[in-house]
């Protein structure tokens, strides 16, 4: 089921399991996934893009070996608060998951979460080489990251 509202998205996840976290690219899907508490977002790795049927198994392959309880996807919205194409991209691609999967599927804004990947990777004296290998993955753990921290809060607050 996709969930537009995190609140929505919260409420159907089940207790004490995971989150992945999702930065999808026009070559690359970057993963990230978080603890069975839903505190800290860890980048897992990048996948290069094929085709969907490609694509979605090896994302099924990581959230069934991590037992994981709810999908996030990046959703790049314009500046502006807009979607455009990638937006819609965005949303093909979760319409076509729940088909394969009954996990929660929710959205979380990424405006500048590869800006934000790229700083800390740069501040960290990462190579140019190394950034580019990581910086999907990295950027997933941004956009998890967020998500956690505002489901932290509906559920604390």
């Amino acid at each position: 089921m996709i969930f537009d509202e995190i609140t929505e998205f919260a409420a159907a996840l089940a207790p004490m399991r995971a989150i992945c976290g999702l930065d999808l690219g026009e070559k690359t899907i970057g993963v990230a996934v978080s603890d069975s508490f839903l505190s800290v977002a860890t980048p897992l790795e990048t996948i290069r893009r094929k085709k969907f049927g490609l694509d979605a198994s090896a994302l099924l392959g990581i959230i069934e070996n991590r037992t994981i309880g709810g999908i996030i996807l990046g959703l790049p919205r314009n500046m502006d608060g807009t979607e455009g194409p990638r937006c819609q991209s965005t949303r093909a691609f979760a319409r076509n998951l729940t088909r394969l999967t009954d996990l929660p599927i929710g959205f979380w804004d990424e405006r500048l979460s590869t800006v934000a990947a790229e700083r800390a990777l740069l501040e960290a004296d990462t190579s140019r080489k190394r950034r580019s290998e990581v910086i999907d993955h990295v950027a997933a753990g941004y956009i998890l990251q967020g998500a956690l921290d505002r489901l932290t809060h509906i559920c604390n607050g």
